[in-house]
């Protein structure tokens, strides 16, 4: 039997071309794989940093369009696996029965989780500190990436990793996790309780900053309510650069033999 097709979404400040690696991997345990641009991004990291206007002011909303819309083209339901902001998109793809399942990698919070650990505050920091940013593209600084995605690897792999993948990211979707609590309409609302939806993998770097482990584990408490599965793994001593450095393939292979645990 074929195997379902796999998605990649990256998140926030990470470009597509991140995923190759990954795209080859799951090419050779015999895969089709796919891995969209966000609304607004160039084809290349050089295009996506000469035109960040192009990005700027995207919503959630507009993100996860995109991606149903792919999805819809596809000859069956995927198989979606995201990173940070990707690993939010894969929990409101799954939650609508878009896929069917889903791996979210130290995935930006959805609605409910209320925790804010102070890493997490910093990291955010260069763009929430500035309520004029909202409707702006913004660019992390090697030593803004350094803390946020990079602190669990040396400073030379974290140059390296920042000059190859960091693009402009949209302010807009940072806010609107960050403010999710007090808009009943958030656009990071999950359907955590669908009890028909597929499998869904959450997994923690213990050594992230920007989305701590006590975020993924309140993820993962979010779907309780469910009969449908939801597994959790947390990889000791990884940062949030877990899907691109040095170590990303003990995450890729992980991720391949849980969904085949899963039959997929």
């Amino acid at each position: 039997m074929a195997k379902k097709p796999v998605v990649f979404i990256h998140g926030l400040w990470i470009h597509s071309s991140a995923w190759k690696p990954w795209m080859e991997f799951f090419n050779n345990h015999g895969y089709d794989t796919f891995n969209p641009d966000w609304p607004g991004d160039g084809v290349t990291v050089e295009e996506s940093r000469a035109n960040k206007n192009a990005i700027a002011n995207h919503t959630i909303q507009d993100v996860v369009d995109r991606y149903e819309q792919m999805i819809s083209a596809l000859p069956a339901r995927p198989i979606v696996i995201g990173h940070s902001f990707g690993g939010l998109m894969v929990q409101l793809l799954i939650g609508r029965g878009t896929a069917a399942a889903g791996i979210a990698i130290d995935p930006a919070p959805v609605k409910g989780v209320w925790q804010l650990p102070f890493t997490a505050l910093k990291s955010s920091f260069p763009v929430l500190g500035n309520p004029f940013n909202v409707t702006k593209a913004v660019s992390l600084t090697h030593k803004q990436f350094h803390y946020a995605f990079t602190n669990a690897i040396s400073e030379e792999e974290s140059r390296d990793l920042y000059n190859r993948y960091t693009v402009p990211s949209p302010a807009r979707p940072l806010f609107q996790v960050a403010f999710a609590t007090l808009n009943p309409k958030a656009e990071n609302k999950a359907n955590t309780a669908n009890p028909t939806r597929g499998p869904l993998l959450i997994t923690s770097g213990d050594m992230d900053h920007i989305v701590p482990p006590v975020l993924c584990r309140a993820a993962a408490k979010m779907y309780r309510k469910s009969p449908a599965i939801t597994d959790f793994k947390s990889f000791p001593n990884r940062g949030h650069s877990l899907v691109i450095d040095h170590g990303w393939s003990e995450i890729a292979e992980y991720s391949v033999n849980w969904l085949n645990q899963k039959g997929l």
